[in-house]
Parts: C-alpha cells; sequence; structure tokens
C-alpha cells in the first residue's frame, strides 16, 4: 500500500515539473521565434489534465507569461480543483478505484 502512495505522488510530482519545463520552453520559443503568442496552449491543457494543472498556474505568475489568455486563466484553477479533488479522493479510498 506504501508503494501505492509512494508512486501516485512520484506521478504528481514528476508531472508538474514536466509541466512547468513545457510551460518554460514554450515562453521561450515565443519570445525567440516569431510564433504564434497561442502556440502551445493544447499542450498545456492536456498536461493540466493529466495532474499538472497547479504548477503551470503558479509558473504563469512567476514568469509573467500568458497571464493575459483569458482561456488559461479560467481553465487552470478549475482544472487544479478537479486535480485536487481527486487526489483526496484517491488518498482516502486507498488509491483503490473498486467499489462492491
Amino acid at each position: 500500500m506504501i508503494l501505492l502512495y509512494i508512486l501516485f505522488a512520484t506521478y504528481i510530482i514528476a508531472v508538474n515539473v514536466y509541466s512547468v519545463m513545457l510551460l518554460l520552453s514554450i515562453k521561450n520559443d515565443v519570445t525567440t521565434d516569431e510564433t504564434k503568442p497561442t502556440a502551445g496552449d493544447g499542450k498545456l491543457l492536456l498536461s493540466a489534465i493529466l495532474g499538472g494543472a497547479i504548477g503551470i498556474y503558479v509558473t504563469m505568475f512567476i514568469t509573467r507569461f500568458k497571464l493575459k489568455d483569458i482561456t488559461l486563466m479560467i481553465l487552470l484553477p478549475v482544472i487544479a480543483v478537479f486535480n485536487v479533488w481527486f487526489a483526496i479522493t484517491a488518498f482516502r479510498s486507498g488509491l483503490t478505484f473498486i467499489t462492491v
């Protein structure tokens, strides 16, 4: 059981680290190239749904990047609430989602 908790926590940490690195690489690409400012929003939303919403949202404010993108500013907190709810539910159930 402890191993499942460790694996789940490692997954959440890894997804958040990946999400932060993804946002920083998109910021680097937008500032150096002449790409669209909305490039990479789908990747950010996908990594947010997979568990990295909090990491993306905090990094957006730290780097002051994509703060005017209303889609990300509304969706990321909503997805973060669902991520936290899922994590709490998973830990309370002992990471067993089997209902009898």
